[in-house]
Protein backbone atom coordinates (compact mmCIF):
# COMPACT_ATOMS: atom_id res chain seq x y z
CA UNK A 1 0.00 0.00 0.00
CA UNK A 2 1.16 3.52 -0.33
CA UNK A 3 0.85 6.45 1.33
CA UNK A 4 1.73 9.50 -0.62
CA UNK A 5 2.08 11.92 3.47
CA UNK A 6 4.81 11.43 5.24
CA UNK A 7 4.35 11.00 9.10
CA UNK A 8 6.47 12.25 12.45
CA UNK A 9 6.50 11.48 16.34
CA UNK A 10 8.96 11.42 18.76
CA UNK A 11 9.65 8.07 19.58
CA UNK A 12 11.33 8.15 22.94
CA UNK A 13 9.60 9.02 25.97
CA UNK A 14 8.65 12.88 27.10
CA UNK A 15 10.96 14.62 29.43
CA UNK A 16 14.79 14.82 30.39
CA UNK A 17 16.79 12.14 28.88
CA UNK A 18 20.22 11.59 27.33
CA UNK A 19 18.88 11.28 23.78
CA UNK A 20 16.02 11.76 22.21
CA UNK A 21 14.84 10.06 19.13
CA UNK A 22 12.35 11.48 16.12
CA UNK A 23 11.37 9.17 13.54
CA UNK A 24 10.57 10.46 10.46
CA UNK A 25 8.41 8.20 7.65
CA UNK A 26 7.34 8.18 4.32
CA UNK A 27 7.83 9.81 0.48
CA UNK A 28 9.63 13.15 1.48
CA UNK A 29 11.57 11.60 4.70
CA UNK A 30 14.57 11.71 2.55
CA UNK A 31 14.19 15.55 1.20
CA UNK A 32 13.24 16.66 4.77
CA UNK A 33 16.49 15.36 6.30
CA UNK A 34 18.41 16.96 3.60
CA UNK A 35 16.47 20.75 4.60
CA UNK A 36 16.99 20.13 8.29
CA UNK A 37 20.68 18.66 8.02
CA UNK A 38 22.38 20.40 4.97
CA UNK A 39 23.36 17.40 3.71
CA UNK A 40 23.21 16.37 -0.04
CA UNK A 41 23.13 12.72 0.10
CA UNK A 42 22.76 9.66 3.03
CA UNK A 43 23.87 6.12 2.65
CA UNK A 44 20.92 3.54 3.95
CA UNK A 45 21.87 1.67 7.32
CA UNK A 46 24.73 4.04 8.04
CA UNK A 47 24.88 6.55 11.17
CA UNK A 48 25.95 9.33 10.07
CA UNK A 49 26.62 12.47 12.57
CA UNK A 50 25.01 15.95 11.28
CA UNK A 51 24.69 19.43 12.75
CA UNK A 52 20.53 20.59 12.47
CA UNK A 53 19.63 23.68 11.25
CA UNK A 54 16.34 25.81 11.97
CA UNK A 55 14.29 27.72 9.25
CA UNK A 56 16.82 30.69 9.76
CA UNK A 57 19.97 28.15 8.76
CA UNK A 58 21.20 28.59 12.36
CA UNK A 59 22.93 25.23 14.01
CA UNK A 60 20.78 23.95 17.06
CA UNK A 61 21.83 20.60 17.22
CA UNK A 62 24.05 18.12 16.29
CA UNK A 63 22.69 14.44 15.84
CA UNK A 64 23.13 11.41 14.73
CA UNK A 65 21.03 10.49 11.32
CA UNK A 66 19.98 7.15 10.08
CA UNK A 67 18.64 6.82 6.59
CA UNK A 68 16.06 3.56 6.03
CA UNK A 69 15.79 2.73 2.28
CA UNK A 70 12.36 1.45 1.58
CA UNK A 71 11.53 -1.10 1.69
CA UNK A 72 14.05 -2.59 3.91
CA UNK A 73 12.40 -0.28 6.93
CA UNK A 74 10.01 -1.11 9.60
CA UNK A 75 7.16 0.80 7.63
CA UNK A 76 8.52 -0.58 4.30
CA UNK A 77 8.86 3.27 3.43
CA UNK A 78 11.72 5.94 3.57
CA UNK A 79 12.29 6.44 7.07
CA UNK A 80 14.86 8.68 8.71
CA UNK A 81 15.62 8.49 12.56
CA UNK A 82 17.15 12.02 14.61
CA UNK A 83 19.17 11.07 17.54
CA UNK A 84 19.33 13.99 19.43
CA UNK A 85 20.08 14.72 22.32
CA UNK A 86 17.80 14.61 25.23
CA UNK A 87 15.17 17.21 26.61
CA UNK A 88 11.16 18.75 25.61
CA UNK A 89 13.22 21.57 23.60
CA UNK A 90 15.24 19.70 20.81
CA UNK A 91 13.01 16.72 19.70
CA UNK A 92 10.17 19.28 19.26
CA UNK A 93 12.38 21.83 17.37
CA UNK A 94 12.82 18.72 14.73
CA UNK A 95 8.89 18.00 14.86
CA UNK A 96 8.20 21.30 13.87
CA UNK A 97 11.04 21.48 11.26
CA UNK A 98 9.80 18.46 9.86
CA UNK A 99 5.80 19.91 10.13
CA UNK A 100 7.37 22.98 8.28
CA UNK A 101 8.67 21.19 5.37
CA UNK A 102 5.63 18.79 4.44
CA UNK A 103 5.05 15.83 7.14
CA UNK A 104 2.17 15.74 9.30
CA UNK A 105 2.29 14.56 12.95
CA UNK A 106 1.63 10.71 13.57
CA UNK A 107 -1.69 9.44 15.04
CA UNK A 108 -1.26 6.61 18.14
CA UNK A 109 0.79 3.91 16.73
CA UNK A 110 0.49 4.56 12.80
CA UNK A 111 4.09 3.39 12.46
CA UNK A 112 3.30 0.01 12.89
CA UNK A 113 0.07 0.41 11.31
CA UNK A 114 1.64 1.09 7.76
CA UNK A 115 4.21 -1.78 8.61
CA UNK A 116 0.93 -3.82 8.76
CA UNK A 117 -0.73 -2.53 6.13
CA UNK A 118 2.62 -2.51 4.09
CA UNK A 119 2.95 -6.50 4.92
CA UNK A 120 6.25 -6.03 6.99
CA UNK A 121 4.41 -7.62 10.11
CA UNK A 122 1.44 -10.23 10.18
CA UNK A 123 -1.35 -9.80 12.73
CA UNK A 124 0.18 -11.84 15.15
CA UNK A 125 3.22 -9.75 15.03
CA UNK A 126 0.92 -6.74 15.28
CA UNK A 127 -0.12 -8.35 18.32
CA UNK A 128 3.31 -8.98 20.08
CA UNK A 129 4.04 -5.92 19.86
CA UNK A 130 1.11 -4.04 21.46
CA UNK A 131 1.68 -6.44 24.36
CA UNK A 132 5.39 -6.52 24.58
CA UNK A 133 5.44 -2.40 25.33
CA UNK A 134 3.40 -3.79 28.66
CA UNK A 135 5.09 -6.84 29.38
CA UNK A 136 5.49 -7.46 32.74
CA UNK A 137 7.27 -10.68 33.04
CA UNK A 138 10.24 -11.57 31.53
CA UNK A 139 9.45 -15.02 30.17
CA UNK A 140 6.27 -13.75 28.35
CA UNK A 141 8.31 -10.53 27.29
CA UNK A 142 10.65 -13.49 25.27
CA UNK A 143 7.68 -15.34 24.34
CA UNK A 144 6.66 -12.14 22.32
CA UNK A 145 10.04 -11.68 20.81
CA UNK A 146 9.38 -14.86 19.50
CA UNK A 147 6.15 -13.88 17.76
CA UNK A 148 7.85 -10.69 16.63
CA UNK A 149 10.52 -13.22 14.78
CA UNK A 150 7.18 -14.88 12.86
CA UNK A 151 7.41 -17.94 15.08
CA UNK A 152 3.82 -18.34 15.65
CA UNK A 153 3.10 -16.94 12.01
CA UNK A 154 5.59 -20.18 10.88
CA UNK A 155 3.34 -22.70 13.09
CA UNK A 156 0.24 -21.24 11.78
CA UNK A 157 1.89 -21.79 8.18
CA UNK A 158 3.18 -25.44 8.62
CA UNK A 159 -0.05 -26.43 10.15
CA UNK A 160 -2.37 -25.34 7.43
CA UNK A 161 0.15 -27.06 5.22
CA UNK A 162 -0.43 -30.22 7.50
CA UNK A 163 -4.28 -29.94 6.94
CA UNK A 164 -4.45 -28.88 3.11
CA UNK A 165 -2.12 -31.93 2.70
CA UNK A 166 -4.63 -34.62 4.64
CA UNK A 167 -7.51 -32.62 2.91
CA UNK A 168 -6.11 -33.47 -0.79
CA UNK A 169 -5.71 -37.06 0.32
CA UNK A 170 -9.23 -37.37 1.84
CA UNK A 171 -10.89 -35.74 -1.18
CA UNK A 172 -8.94 -38.35 -3.76
CA UNK A 173 -10.70 -41.04 -1.56
CA UNK A 174 -13.79 -39.72 -1.76
CA UNK A 175 -14.10 -41.11 -5.23
CA UNK A 176 -13.36 -44.64 -3.72
CA UNK A 177 -15.97 -46.84 -2.93
CA UNK A 178 -16.24 -47.64 1.01
CA UNK A 179 -14.63 -51.11 0.72
CA UNK A 180 -11.76 -49.96 -1.93
CA UNK A 181 -10.71 -47.49 0.70
CA UNK A 182 -6.73 -48.06 1.55
CA UNK A 183 -6.90 -48.88 4.72
CA UNK A 184 -3.09 -47.81 4.96
CA UNK A 185 -3.79 -44.33 3.79
CA UNK A 186 -6.47 -44.15 6.28
CA UNK A 187 -4.09 -44.76 9.22
CA UNK A 188 -1.56 -42.31 8.55
CA UNK A 189 -4.10 -39.72 7.73
CA UNK A 190 -5.13 -40.40 11.47
CA UNK A 191 -1.81 -40.55 12.69
CA UNK A 192 -0.77 -37.22 10.99
CA UNK A 193 -4.02 -35.76 12.43
CA UNK A 194 -3.25 -36.95 15.83
CA UNK A 195 0.10 -35.60 16.21
CA UNK A 196 -1.25 -32.37 14.92
CA UNK A 197 -3.90 -32.42 17.66
CA UNK A 198 -1.34 -33.13 20.30
CA UNK A 199 1.26 -30.48 19.40
CA UNK A 200 -2.01 -27.60 19.24
CA UNK A 201 -3.59 -29.10 22.51
CA UNK A 202 -0.45 -28.60 23.87
CA UNK A 203 0.10 -24.98 22.90
CA UNK A 204 -3.70 -24.00 23.86
CA UNK A 205 -3.52 -25.53 26.88
CA UNK A 206 -0.14 -23.32 28.10
CA UNK A 207 -1.44 -20.48 26.81
CA UNK A 208 -4.91 -20.62 28.70
CA UNK A 209 -3.02 -21.29 31.58
CA UNK A 210 -0.68 -18.35 31.34
CA UNK A 211 -3.55 -15.93 30.67
CA UNK A 212 -4.08 -14.84 33.70
CA UNK A 213 -0.44 -14.39 34.51
CA UNK A 214 0.81 -12.53 31.16
CA UNK A 215 -0.70 -9.36 32.45
CA UNK A 216 1.68 -9.29 36.32
CA UNK A 217 1.25 -11.58 39.14
CA UNK A 218 -1.34 -10.17 41.84
CA UNK A 219 -0.02 -11.57 45.35
CA UNK A 220 -2.22 -11.51 48.45
CA UNK A 221 -1.61 -12.03 51.69
CA UNK A 222 -3.97 -13.17 53.81
CA UNK A 223 -4.64 -14.59 56.90
CA UNK A 224 -6.17 -13.83 59.84
CA UNK A 225 -5.36 -10.36 62.17
CA UNK A 226 -2.09 -10.61 63.97
CA UNK A 227 -0.14 -13.27 62.10
CA UNK A 228 2.28 -11.07 60.93
CA UNK A 229 1.02 -10.32 57.22
CA UNK A 230 2.11 -6.42 57.45
CA UNK A 231 5.46 -7.57 59.08
CA UNK A 232 6.47 -10.24 56.54
CA UNK A 233 5.28 -7.34 53.59
CA UNK A 234 7.73 -4.94 55.35
CA UNK A 235 10.67 -8.09 55.36
CA UNK A 236 10.15 -8.99 51.95
CA UNK A 237 10.34 -5.11 50.58
CA UNK A 238 13.53 -4.53 53.14
CA UNK A 239 11.67 -1.53 54.43
CA UNK A 240 8.48 -0.48 56.54
CA UNK A 241 5.73 0.23 54.41
CA UNK A 242 3.38 -1.00 56.57
CA UNK A 243 2.36 -0.21 60.37
CA UNK A 244 2.68 -3.30 62.50
CA UNK A 245 1.21 -3.42 66.01
CA UNK A 246 0.80 -5.93 68.41
CA UNK A 247 -2.84 -5.02 68.70
CA UNK A 248 -4.99 -7.47 65.55
CA UNK A 249 -6.67 -5.36 62.94
CA UNK A 250 -4.07 -2.81 62.75
CA UNK A 251 -4.20 -2.84 58.76
CA UNK A 252 -7.63 -1.94 57.79
CA UNK A 253 -7.21 -1.07 54.10
CA UNK A 254 -5.05 -3.01 51.54
CA UNK A 255 -1.64 -1.62 50.89
CA UNK A 256 0.02 -2.58 47.62
CA UNK A 257 3.67 -2.52 46.32
CA UNK A 258 5.67 -3.98 43.55
CA UNK A 259 8.77 -5.58 43.43
CA UNK A 260 10.82 -7.92 40.78
CA UNK A 261 11.49 -11.51 41.26
CA UNK A 262 12.70 -13.99 38.88
CA UNK A 263 12.15 -11.65 35.73
CA UNK A 264 8.44 -10.99 36.58
CA UNK A 265 7.03 -7.83 38.42
CA UNK A 266 5.02 -9.08 41.32
CA UNK A 267 1.91 -6.58 43.15
CA UNK A 268 2.19 -7.43 46.69
CA UNK A 269 -1.21 -6.45 48.67
CA UNK A 270 -1.39 -6.83 52.32
CA UNK A 271 -4.68 -6.75 52.94
CA UNK A 272 -6.77 -6.51 56.59
CA UNK A 273 -6.98 -9.81 58.72
CA UNK A 274 -9.96 -11.94 58.04
CA UNK A 275 -12.08 -12.55 60.84
CA UNK A 276 -15.81 -12.43 62.20
CA UNK A 277 -16.05 -8.69 63.40
CA UNK A 278 -19.32 -6.27 64.40
CA UNK A 279 -16.65 -3.11 63.56
CA UNK A 280 -18.23 -1.69 60.17
CA UNK A 281 -14.77 -0.48 59.19
CA UNK A 282 -13.21 -3.47 59.95
CA UNK A 283 -15.69 -5.70 58.01
CA UNK A 284 -15.30 -2.96 55.28
CA UNK A 285 -11.85 -4.09 55.58
CA UNK A 286 -12.57 -7.92 55.47
CA UNK A 287 -14.68 -7.37 51.78
CA UNK A 288 -12.13 -5.90 50.17
CA UNK A 289 -9.12 -8.23 51.73
CA UNK A 290 -11.58 -11.07 49.74
CA UNK A 291 -11.94 -9.02 46.89
CA UNK A 292 -8.05 -9.22 46.72
CA UNK A 293 -7.78 -13.01 46.86
CA UNK A 294 -9.98 -13.33 44.00
CA UNK A 295 -8.80 -11.25 41.93
CA UNK A 296 -4.62 -12.31 42.95
CA UNK A 297 -2.90 -15.13 40.75
CA UNK A 298 -0.59 -16.24 43.76
CA UNK A 299 -1.97 -16.31 47.64
CA UNK A 300 0.84 -15.76 50.42
CA UNK A 301 -1.17 -17.86 52.99
CA UNK A 302 -0.12 -16.88 56.42
CA UNK A 303 -0.34 -18.65 59.89
CA UNK A 304 0.98 -18.01 63.13
CA UNK A 305 2.39 -20.84 64.30
CA UNK A 306 2.54 -20.19 68.17
CA UNK A 307 -1.38 -20.64 67.60
CA UNK A 308 -3.54 -23.78 67.27
CA UNK A 309 -4.74 -23.93 63.53
CA UNK A 310 -8.46 -22.45 63.70
CA UNK A 311 -11.96 -22.70 61.96
CA UNK A 312 -11.23 -19.42 61.43
CA UNK A 313 -7.94 -20.62 59.37
CA UNK A 314 -10.02 -23.54 57.75
CA UNK A 315 -12.51 -20.74 56.81
CA UNK A 316 -9.96 -18.65 54.86
CA UNK A 317 -8.67 -22.18 52.75
CA UNK A 318 -11.80 -22.41 51.29
CA UNK A 319 -11.66 -19.27 49.96
CA UNK A 320 -8.69 -20.14 47.78
CA UNK A 321 -9.26 -21.27 44.99
CA UNK A 322 -7.31 -24.36 42.81
CA UNK A 323 -6.48 -22.70 39.95
CA UNK A 324 -4.63 -19.88 42.28
CA UNK A 325 -0.59 -20.40 43.31
CA UNK A 326 -0.86 -21.08 46.86
CA UNK A 327 2.28 -20.31 49.43
CA UNK A 328 1.58 -21.19 52.99
CA UNK A 329 4.04 -19.37 55.22
CA UNK A 330 3.95 -20.48 58.93
CA UNK A 331 5.44 -17.52 60.92
CA UNK A 332 6.35 -16.98 64.73
CA UNK A 333 8.95 -19.30 64.35
CA UNK A 334 10.55 -18.11 67.22
CA UNK A 335 7.83 -18.80 69.80
CA UNK A 336 6.50 -21.91 70.74
CA UNK A 337 5.13 -24.58 68.14
CA UNK A 338 1.36 -25.13 68.53
CA UNK A 339 0.02 -25.38 65.08
CA UNK A 340 -1.12 -28.88 64.12
CA UNK A 341 0.93 -29.40 60.55
CA UNK A 342 -0.69 -32.90 59.70
CA UNK A 343 -4.11 -31.26 60.24
CA UNK A 344 -2.97 -28.07 57.45
CA UNK A 345 -1.30 -30.66 55.08
CA UNK A 346 -4.86 -32.63 55.22
CA UNK A 347 -6.67 -29.85 54.35
CA UNK A 348 -4.29 -28.13 51.76
CA UNK A 349 -3.70 -29.44 48.09
CA UNK A 350 -0.91 -32.10 47.77
CA UNK A 351 1.67 -29.90 45.86
CA UNK A 352 0.93 -26.62 48.20
CA UNK A 353 3.94 -25.32 49.59
CA UNK A 354 5.02 -24.31 52.96
CA UNK A 355 7.67 -22.60 54.92
CA UNK A 356 8.40 -21.70 57.92
CA UNK A 357 10.22 -17.78 59.16
CA UNK A 358 10.18 -15.50 61.33
CA UNK A 359 9.68 -12.12 60.44
CA UNK A 360 12.21 -10.76 63.24
CA UNK A 361 14.57 -12.19 61.05
CA UNK A 362 14.14 -9.83 57.85
CA UNK A 363 16.79 -10.92 55.33
CA UNK A 364 16.61 -13.94 55.83
CA UNK A 365 12.65 -13.95 55.46
CA UNK A 366 12.52 -12.25 52.22
CA UNK A 367 15.34 -14.71 51.08
CA UNK A 368 13.33 -17.70 51.58
CA UNK A 369 10.24 -16.29 50.69
CA UNK A 370 11.54 -14.92 47.60
CA UNK A 371 13.06 -18.21 46.98
CA UNK A 372 9.71 -20.18 47.19
CA UNK A 373 8.06 -17.25 44.98
CA UNK A 374 10.71 -17.55 42.55
CA UNK A 375 9.84 -21.67 42.17
CA UNK A 376 6.17 -20.82 42.17
CA UNK A 377 7.08 -18.27 38.90
CA UNK A 378 8.68 -20.74 37.55
CA UNK A 379 6.78 -24.00 37.57
CA UNK A 380 4.66 -21.83 34.73
CA UNK A 381 7.34 -21.59 32.07
CA UNK A 382 8.23 -23.85 29.59
CA UNK A 383 11.00 -22.82 27.26
CA UNK A 384 10.49 -22.49 23.31
CA UNK A 385 6.65 -22.91 23.91
CA UNK A 386 4.40 -20.90 21.72
CA UNK A 387 1.91 -18.72 23.71
CA UNK A 388 -1.21 -17.71 22.18
CA UNK A 389 -1.34 -14.46 23.51
CA UNK A 390 -4.39 -12.49 22.57
CA UNK A 391 -7.94 -13.40 23.32
CA UNK A 392 -8.89 -13.56 19.76
CA UNK A 393 -5.97 -16.11 19.20
CA UNK A 394 -6.74 -18.91 22.02
CA UNK A 395 -10.70 -18.73 20.58
CA UNK A 396 -8.93 -19.32 17.00
CA UNK A 397 -7.17 -22.43 18.36
CA UNK A 398 -10.08 -23.81 20.40
CA UNK A 399 -12.75 -23.23 17.16
CA UNK A 400 -9.23 -25.26 15.17
CA UNK A 401 -9.40 -28.40 17.49
CA UNK A 402 -12.88 -28.60 18.10
CA UNK A 403 -13.13 -29.22 14.42
CA UNK A 404 -10.65 -31.48 14.48
CA UNK A 405 -11.97 -33.77 16.92
CA UNK A 406 -14.86 -33.75 14.96
CA UNK A 407 -13.26 -35.14 11.61
CA UNK A 408 -11.57 -37.54 14.05
CA UNK A 409 -14.87 -38.94 14.41
CA UNK A 410 -15.88 -38.76 10.82
CA UNK A 411 -12.91 -40.72 9.81
CA UNK A 412 -13.50 -43.29 12.46
CA UNK A 413 -16.72 -44.33 10.37
CA UNK A 414 -15.27 -43.59 7.24
CA UNK A 415 -17.81 -40.86 6.78
CA UNK A 416 -14.89 -39.06 4.36
CA UNK A 417 -17.29 -36.11 3.27
CA UNK A 418 -17.97 -34.98 6.73
CA UNK A 419 -14.69 -35.22 7.68
CA UNK A 420 -13.58 -32.70 4.46
CA UNK A 421 -16.08 -30.63 5.97
CA UNK A 422 -14.85 -30.46 9.20
CA UNK A 423 -11.01 -30.21 8.07
CA UNK A 424 -11.97 -27.20 6.35
CA UNK A 425 -13.31 -25.76 9.45
CA UNK A 426 -10.28 -26.34 11.26
CA UNK A 427 -8.00 -24.69 8.20
CA UNK A 428 -10.18 -21.68 8.06
CA UNK A 429 -9.93 -21.24 12.07
CA UNK A 430 -6.69 -21.82 12.55
CA UNK A 431 -5.81 -19.29 9.92
CA UNK A 432 -7.77 -16.67 12.04
CA UNK A 433 -4.59 -16.78 14.42
CA UNK A 434 -2.48 -14.23 12.17
CA UNK A 435 -5.35 -13.24 9.84
CA UNK A 436 -8.12 -12.67 11.45
CA UNK A 437 -11.54 -11.10 9.60
CA UNK A 438 -10.59 -8.05 11.91
CA UNK A 439 -13.13 -5.01 11.12
CA UNK A 440 -11.40 -1.62 11.12
CA UNK A 441 -12.70 -0.35 14.08
CA UNK A 442 -10.85 -3.22 15.59
CA UNK A 443 -7.23 -2.08 14.08
CA UNK A 444 -8.01 1.49 14.97
CA UNK A 445 -8.51 0.55 18.68
CA UNK A 446 -5.62 -1.92 18.94
CA UNK A 447 -3.28 1.09 17.21
CA UNK A 448 -4.66 3.52 19.55
CA UNK A 449 -3.27 1.98 22.43
CA UNK A 450 0.75 2.18 20.87
CA UNK A 451 2.68 5.64 21.59
CA UNK A 452 2.93 8.43 18.89
CA UNK A 453 6.33 7.50 17.56
CA UNK A 454 5.17 3.29 17.29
Amino acid sequence: MTFTDSIVAIATPVGLGGICIVRLSGTKSLQIAKLITKKPTFTPRYATLSSLYDEGAEVFDEAIIIYYQAPKSYTCEDVIEFQCHGGDLIGQKVVSLCLLYGARIATPGEFTKRAFLNGRIDFSQLNAISQIIHAKDSFFQKALASQLKGELGVFVRESRESLLQILAYCEVMIDYSEEDIPLDTIDRIRTKLQELQHKMQKIYDFSLMRQNINAGWNLCIIGKPNVGKSSLLNAILLFDRAITSPMPGTTRDTIEEEIIINGAIVRLIDTAGIRESDNIIEQEGIKKSLQSLKQSNIVLFVLDISKPFSNEDEEICRHISDTQKTLIVLNKTDKEHKLNKAKLKHIIPKDTTIIEVSALQKDKTAQTIKQALSKIIDSTRIQGEIILSASYQLESMRQTLQSLRLAQLKLDTLELELFAYHIKDAIASIGQITKPYATSEMLDVMFSSFCLGK
